[in-house]
């Protein structure tokens, strides 16, 4: 099921009716794009670490808030998912923020178990960094920035199908 692209239409959320209100108000009024998601950057509470970007709609913003564990869309599966459903590494929420017009939301979390968030077995999915400089010819390099994984993902998902998308 895909989410709502009309948005929400809970009391959960204000209605956007001025940039006033959007941007200096006190109402939650997100603005999610045309397929009805909000971009959400996933940082480590004590290390400032970035953990991940996903996706929330309507209802996986709403469940964060009254949960206090994250939740997202998964684009992947097409469904709300609960971050640490089947791995244990649930995100439980520190502080939520969102930008100044409301169009982006930052989570600062504390993760259960390893402490690690990435579906491939690093603490971080941001766990390569890009070679900067000219290309010679070729892609562009990638460079692994943590040394191990965290976790062993056939030992935690088993046959759970691989949410990566070619």
């Amino acid at each position: 099921m895909a989410p709502d692209k009309s948005g929400p239409t809970t009391a959960a959320f204000a209605a956007r009716t001025t940039v006033e209100q959007v941007e200096e108000g006190l109402s939650l009024a997100p603005k999610f794009d045309g397929d009805g998601l909000i971009p959400c950057i996933t940082t480590d509470v004590n290390t400032g670490e970035v953990l991940m970007l996903g996706y929330m709609d309507g209802e996986a913003l709403q469940k964060t808030i009254a949960t206090g564990e994250a939740h997202y869309w998964s684009r992947s599966r097409q469904r709300l998912w609960r971050k640490g459903s089947t791995s244990g590494l649930v995100q439980e929420v520190v502080e939520m923020r969102i930008d100044d017009d409301q169009d982006a939301v930052w989570l600062r979390v504390r993760v259960a178990g390893s402490g690690a968030s990435c579906h491939v077995g690093y603490r971080s999915c941001f766990y390569r960094s890009i070679e900067l400089g000219d290309l010679p010819g070729g892609p562009a390099r990638l460079v692994f920035t943590e040394s191990r994984k965290s976790f062993d993902p056939k030992d935690v998902y088993g046959d759970a199908p691989n949410p990566t998308q070619l």
